[in-house]
This record gives structure tokens, sequence and C-alpha cells, in this order.
């Protein structure tokens, strides 16, 4: 009937993703801090633990914490202090509540770039519940993954707007472009895995917004113009790159070349780039701290390149009939480039937190090719329903 919801409907759809994050989620209230980064974020933190304040502010904005400038994640730890003192109930409450928000942001972000209602609700369920969201969410001090990605997520949605505007709309494309320069600022400011953002946008330009002019006689002047586009964002991820080797520099977080070197970081990319796409489709024996690996057997490595290998291999052979594998691979590729340990912070080797921006990339190609497997073959649309529902039961 006119007026009533239908269950397609992209608000219902919202509401949902709220309720299985809130649903799965609930334990995490129950949870306390750890003694593993939340006392320099907050339990022990007294620019922190003491509330939101002006001081607390200009603190956030003029120095560093745990070798890490990222003042907004700061920032949402005082206010949460402010409003629940050191209860953790209530800072587990605000994460979960990030999480539920980037689930949705997800889905509406695929929706309006696609129109692909039931794919980009998959893609969105698969992301909220999949085990490896766990540490980023439930991990008070892991506010920096949530956060960052919230004010990710809404500046591609600002860049979408600008880049569907028609010419004509110079004025709005142009405040669409302002807010989302600004929104990856605040993200950088919360967490700088965003770096990798000007490169993402320009996977959404090929894909699936179709703006590299494929076919017409200037293609290579529009592919330049969307480049010099994004130059200001490439100034913001450059400086952030700057600002964030100078702070984990001084708190002598980065493994010098001595201890690991440039061979065995390569060996550890490749192993960790393989590493995470079994978790991501067999997460067990997942773990907070996975020790760093001096050395891989030999066998391990070689699988491991061949598996690279082979599926930018197929992504390639299939980037004009199915462009949306390249798209994902390349998301998932790039956007863990910051984390990969190249640049060696830490004593890990790889962690599930992670993979909460890059694992997107992965779930857009599996469900877009699984959903198109279903329309093609006819009459299997019955079976990827099933197998789509299944996923998500098992990972929550």
């Amino acid at each position: 009937m006119p007026g009533r919801w239908k269950l397609n409907q992209p608000a219902l759809i919202c509401v949902l993703l709220a309720l299985a994050v809130a649903t799965i989620y609930l334990p995490a209230v129950f949870l306390g801090f750890t003694n593993y980064d939340d006392p320099y974020y907050v339990t022990e933190n007294p620019h922190v633990r003491n509330g939101l304040s002006l001081d607390g502010v200009r603190w956030a904005l003029s120095h560093t914490c745990a070798g890490n400038w990222q003042p907004l994640t700061l920032i949402s730890h005082q206010l949460d202090c402010q409003l629940f003192g050191l209860k953790p109930g209530g800072h587990h409450v605000t994460s979960v509540l990030f999480h539920a928000a980037n689930a949705i942001l997800l889905f509406v972000l695929l929706h309006a770039l696609t129109g692909a209602r039931w794919r980009s609700a998959a893609v969105a369920a698969l992301f909220a519940l999949h085990p490896l969201r766990v540490e980023s969410v439930a991990w008070i001090a892991e506010r920096k993954d949530v956060l960052s990605t919230f004010f990710g997520l809404l500046s591609l949605w600002a860049y979408t707007k600008h880049a569907k505007g028609q010419a004509s709309e110079s004025r709005k494309r142009s405040f669409y472009y302002c807010v989302a320069l600004l929104l990856l600022l605040f993200g950088l400011m919360s967490k700088p895995m965003l770096v990798t953002w000007p490169f993402v946008m320009l996977l959404l330009d090929y894909w699936p917004l179709g703006r590299f002019g494929a076919g017409s006689g200037n293609s290579s002047g529009i592919r330049r113009a969307l480049i010099i586009e994004k130059i200001p964002f490439l100034a913001l991820s450059a400086a952030s790159c700057v600002v964030t080797y100078l702070a984990q520099t001084a708190a002598t977080a980065v493994a010098p070349l001595q201890d690991i070197p440039i061979g065995g970081r390569v060996v550890n990319a490749i192993i960790s780039y393989a590493r995470y796409l079994w978790k991501l489709v067999w997460p067990t024996r997942l773990a907070a701290i996975y020790p760093y690996v001096a050395r891989w057997p030999a066998g391990e490595v070689v699988a491991a390149a061949l598996l690279l290998a082979l599926i930018t291999a197929l992504a390639l052979w299939q980037y004009k009939r199915r462009p949306f594998l390249i798209f994902g691979w390349a998301w998932y590729l790039g956007t863990l480039v910051p984390v990969i340990g190249i640049v060696q912070i830490g004593n890990q080797s790889i962690a599930d937190r992670y993979t909460y921006i890059p694992a997107i990339g992965m779930l857009v190609s599996m469900v877009w090719a699984v959903a198109e497997w279903g329309e093609i073959e006819g009459g299997r649309h019955g079976i990827v329903n099933v197998a789509a529902g299944c996923g998500m039961a098992v990972c929550a």
C-alpha cells in the first residue's frame, strides 16, 4: 500500500544493519579496559580522563599520543570521559555506534554509486558482522579505526555527489568537493590510514562512476584532469604521512633497516597480503598480537606470491567485462599499503584491525561476482540468496 515501507526500501535496510550491529556487539558493553594501549589513550592519560575541556583540546591538537598525532580520536575519548567517566561500558557503546554508522554509510555509498540495492546491503552486512571487525570495535584504544572510517566514508559520499553533479551545477559541485576535502582532513586527524583516499577516489572514477572517458576522443585529457582534481587530497595525505613518520620516529616506534632489512619487509608484505585474504575467507585463530616472523619458509613465500599474481592477472583480464574485480582488488592492495610493513611499526607481522578498510574492496568484488554468477546461471538466485544469508549468519 502507498505510504508503507517495503522490505527492500533503503531506510529499512539501514535500520536492519543498525539492529544487527547492536545485537552482535551488545556483549562489548560489559567488557572493561585492557592494559594494551588503553592506558595511553584513556585510563592513565590525565589530558583525556579529566574530560573535555579547552586545555584538553589544545593538548590533543598540539601533542602526540603513543607515537601518533590523532587529535580527533583523543577528543572523542575526552568526550566519553566527560559523559561516562572511566566506566568502560559507555566508551564501548560509542565505538559500537560508530561501527553501526559505518555499516549504514557503506550501504548508502555503494547504493548511490551503483544503484544495486541488495548487493550493497550484502557488502555492508558482511563488513559489519565479520569477525575481523571485533578488534576495531571492541577495543577502546582502536576508536581511531571506526572514527577515521566514519569520516572517510562521508568524504567518499561527498566526493560522489561532486563527481555525479552536472557541469551546470558548478557551485554545488564545488561545495561537495570542499566538503569531501574537509572530511578527509577530519579522517586523517583520527587515524592516518586514510592517506590512500586520493587513490580510492581515482578507483571510484574508474568504477562505478565511469569518469575515465573510455572510448572518447579526449580520454587522456579527462584522466589528466581527474588526477589534477586529486592534488589537494594528495597534499593532505602527503602532509599526514610526514607528520605520522616524524611522530613514530620520535617515539622510536619505527623499526630501523638494520633490524629488519628491506628484503625481509617485502617478504612479510607478500605473506601478509595472503594471510589477510585467508582470514577474510576463514577467520579462525584470531589473536590480539601476531608476532613478527623473521624468516618465512620459501615454499610459503612462493605460494603467496603466486596467489597474488594469479588474482592480479584475473582482475586485469576481466577489467572491461567485470570492472568490479580490479576495483575491489586494487582497493584491497592499495589501502593496506600504509600498514603492510614496508615501514615497520611495532613488532607485529599483521593485525586484524588493519583490515577494517581494506576488506571493503574484497567484499565488493566477491559479492558482485557471486551475484553476477547467479544472474548468468538463471535460476541460481535462490542459491545465491541462501549463500549470502549463511555467510552473514556464520560471521555473526
